[in-house]
């Protein structure tokens, strides 16, 4: 439950191995992990404390209920997560040309955690590419990164003459908006929180976008707060007073929904346009209130001088259902008129009432997002989740479609929609699975004007492919004999920047020189920098590792009608290199959330630190993943907590088979889907396991189609595609029987494995109640237990010091129940 329960944004990426997608963790699972806070009657302990004192002074700190094994296996593995935690990842990056065009200066916005303070911290480094000949590039880099406190967001301007900043308010402050130019800030606006709230910057609803002349940026913030009623001593005041007024205090007002899991506070989306010569800021007429708005880009200059905006727009009539890793929500793109359109010398708007409205341009389409248009302006292009949408799935493989745009920027409706790259059922073995990416980058156009370049999922890897948008031809244009995982970043003119990393090396920089004007196919060479250089000793316990993708027989048949369901399915194997068949690591079972979702051989700090420690690794992708056709992913709903259940059991069998694991020294880990499939193992399979953990765990669906953000979820998947039809805020006692014969708790009674719980206490996916619940009764029962609750975390608990502390107690755990 990642996207939905995860994003598959396809994001295990370059980032860290963030459990956390929807439910389970999925895609993304993100490395940092926290002392266990000991029992009740213990202290806990301070990361620095783990971290710098030496062992006599923690023993000293420690409560008498942590025996001095513990306090060594503490004091060691915290060293060793320090090392990976501070490794930095790039999120985005920027090319921009010179004036002669034979210098590009880049930019990398960077992200590193900040275990101390708890936050992330993000930098900007740049550099110049500078071509050696005609194959070869050299990458100047600036001596340090510039720190970016408390910036939200960075968008250039369409000639990258300009950069705007975005700073979100703390508190009641205002939203600054900083127009920077190659030299010096040029421009600086304060937006009351009267105007609007904060400007979105989520990669979900997030959409900032410059005109072609620069002159007019569009952006999606929280529409501003209804007036509030005012109370005092004497009763309600019926006329408003200061905020400051220590007599007075305004009243809550009617609840207002918001978006669920990572949007509590955010529930109207709506778009706003500010004049960068005068900052007045003006917001988009005849966008109904049901509409959320978000990802909103400018159509191309015409002669007229009219200017239009592209959105998207979720309905909300009924009820908002969370959005966050959840592609089954509907959508459709919308075309809205600017609303600096027209105004008269003094400032008043002049505009028919007909040019206000907004239309529909993707009328018989039920999902239309990531909105581009071509370089030339006649087309525009947008990616759809309709699979996710038809099946109730939370993530599925995705579509990409076409509308022809007319000269006079005023479609005809109804849009003629040209699909380009369609729906993979069932691929070939070896060919093109689906289309598995969920954005594109702000300009991810070839010089031919026709050719898109962009990430997605294959397998068990993240590779990059250019899609023709006239003729639909995708090719796979990183190697194809390459089993690591490359994430896309940016485009210099038509060679690629991109990262590629694998699961036992860090990442490293790569640049894809394009070998000819007329040839598909690009040379990739290592950059050198600073950006990982600091990473020597991360390298070190890295380099003995090696890993495989293994492909997985199902056992005894599909067990499902679906031929796509029949074929093998893939797991990682991480291992010591030669290491003897006769002496295994310990194996940890690592489990991807969603259920729709996948893990990637793409670098994860958490993973890692894992096997550095001594821990051999199974990533096992059931089915039901992405990255492996369309009818695998629909094999799963309604088989939950038996067909995902056995794919992973086949998995164990078969490396143990193979002599790669000792079957005493077997745990598992998973996170939200992950979890479910954790504590559902140690019920079904109770002498298996010699040790568990579980992050924010689906134990009990009963309990958590009342308590989630996503109820409709747990009928979907529980029932299948009629789970949409049977979905109810009242479930039945039915339905509730169902759910609950569905749920790990079922088989409580006979698990037997000692099993860590990590628990985020603001979890709306997946409420804490549900891994509590199943952790106490377990504690009831006399199975071994360890419960650590985050209080400030959400389904993902990836705050840096719950990562750190998440992680570290993960690896104890493990440790003291393998030996």
């Amino acid at each position: 439950m990642t996207k939905c329960l995860t994003s598959t944004n396809c994001v295990l990426f370059f980032n860290s191995f963030k459990l956390s997608s929807f439910l389970p963790f999925s895609i993304q699972f993100q490395s940092v992990i926290t002392l266990p806070p000991p029992p009740s009657s213990c202290e806990r302990l301070s990361i620095a404390s783990v971290m710098d004192a030496s062992r006599s002074e923690l023993a000293k700190e420690l409560p008498l209920c942590l025996d001095p094994t513990m306090v060594e296996e503490y004091t060691s593995l915290s060293k060793v997560l320090a090392k990976f935690s501070s490794i930095p990842s790039i999120s985005k990056a920027w090319v921009f040309k010179s004036d002669n065009g034979k210098v590009s200066k880049a930019m990398f916005s960077i992200n590193q955690p900040n275990v101390l303070a708890n936050k992330m911290r993000k930098s900007l480094l740049s550099a110049s590419l500078r071509k050696n000949g005609a194959s070869a590039i050299n990458f100047e880099w600036s001596p340090f990164p510039i720190e970016l406190p408390g910036v939200a967001l960075m968008v250039s301007s369409p000639s990258g003459s300009k950069l705007l900043m975005v700073r979100n308010p703390e508190n009641d402050s205002p939203t600054k908006l900083e127009i920077w130019g190659p030299s010096a800030l040029e421009k600086e606006f304060h937006i009351s929180q009267s105007i609007h709230g904060s400007i979105y910057s989520d990669g979900w609803f997030e959409g900032v976008s410059w005109n072609s002349d620069e002159t007019l940026i569009a952006y999606v913030a929280e529409e501003p707060s209804p007036p509030k009623s005012i109370f005092s001593s004497f009763g309600y005041k019926s006329e408003g007073s200061g905020d400051k007024d220590c007599n007075s205090w305004k009243a809550l007002g009617d609840w207002e929904e918001g978006w669920g899991e990572c949007y509590v506070n955010k529930r109207r989306p709506t778009i706003f346009v500010i004049s960068v010569e005068s900052g007045e800021v003006r917001a988009v007429e005849g966008i109904k209130k049901s509409l959320s708005a978000g990802q909103v880009i400018w159509t191309p200059a015409t002669e007229s001088s009219r200017q239009n905006l592209v959105f998207v727009g979720w309905s909300s009539d009924s009820r908002k259902f969370g959005m966050k890793y959840c592609y089954n929500r509907p959508c459709a793109l919308y075309v809205a008129c600017s609303p600096f359109n027209e105004l008269t010398g003094d400032g008043i708007d002049q505009r028919p009432k007909k040019d206000t409205e907004v239309v529909n341009v993707t009328q018989g389409v039920n999902s239309a997002f990531s909105p581009l248009f071509s370089p030339d302006g006649k087309f525009l292009v947008f990616l759809s989740a309709q699979a996710s949408i038809d099946t109730g799935a939370h993530s599925a493989t995705n579509s990409l479609h076409r509308i022809d745009w007319p000269s006079d920027g005023n479609p005809n409706l109804p849009s003629k929609i040209v699909d380009v790259v369609s729906i993979v059922i069932r691929p070939d073995d070896g060919c093109f699975p689906g289309l598995y990416c969920t954005e594109f980058l702000s300009n991810p156009w070839l010089s031919d004007g026709n050719t898109i370049i962009l990430s997605s999922i294959w397998g068990s890897t993240q590779v990059i492919l250019s899609v023709d948008i006239l003729s639909g031809n995708v090719l796979r244009i990183t190697p194809h004999d390459s089993s690591s995982s490359w994430n896309l970043l940016s485009l210099d003119a038509d060679n690629i920047i991109a990262v590629c990393s694998n699961l036992v090396e860090v990442p490293k920089i790569k640049y894809g020189l394009k070998e000819s004007s007329t040839s598909a196919s690009w040379s990739w060479q290592d950059v050198s920098g600073p950006t990982f250089s600091f990473s020597k000793e991360v390298e070190s316990l890295l380099s003995p590792l090696q890993f495989s993708i293994m492909k997985v027989p199902v056992k005894g048949g599909s067990g499902n009608t679906l031929a796509g369901a029949s074929k093998p399915f893939e797991a990682i194997f991480v291992s010591p290199k030669g290491e003897k068949n006769e002496s295994c690591n310990p194996l940890i079972v690592v489990l991807h959330g969603g259920p729709h979702s996948v893990f990637t051989t793409g670098f994860s700090k958490s993973l890692a630190f894992l096997s550095s420690i001594g821990f051999n690794l199974l990533i096992v992708n059931y089915r039901g993943s992405l990255g492996f056709g369309e009818e695998a992913i629909q094999s799963l709903p309604g088989n939950i907590g038996s067909q995902d259940v056995g794919d992973v059991l086949t998995a164990i069998d078969y490396i143990i088979d193979m002599k790669l694991a000792d079957p005493s020294k077997i745990t598992v880990l998973g996170g939200s889907h992950g979890g479910f499939l954790t504590t559902h193992l140690i019920g079904q399979a109770p002498e298996k396991f010699a040790a568990a953990a579980a992050r924010n765990p689906v134990c009990n669906l009963a309990l958590m189609v009342g308590t989630s953000d996503i109820p409709d979820w747990c009928f979907v998947e529980s029932y299948g595609v009629e789970g949409n039809a049977k979905y109810t805020d009242a479930p039945t006692m039915e339905h509730l029987s169902v759910l609950y014969d569905k749920s790990p708790i079922a088989h409580i009674n006979k698990v037997k494995t000692p099993t860590l719980f990590l628990i985020g206490a603001k979890d709306l996916r997946v409420p804490s109640s549900n891994g509590l619940q199943y952790a106490q009764a377990l504690k009831e029962r006399g199975v071994a237990t360890k419960i650590i609750v985050f209080p400030e975390d959400i389904h993902a608990i990836d705050k840096p010091q719950s990562d750190f502390e998440s992680f570290l107690n993960i690896g104890v755990w493990f440790k003291k129940y393998c030996k």
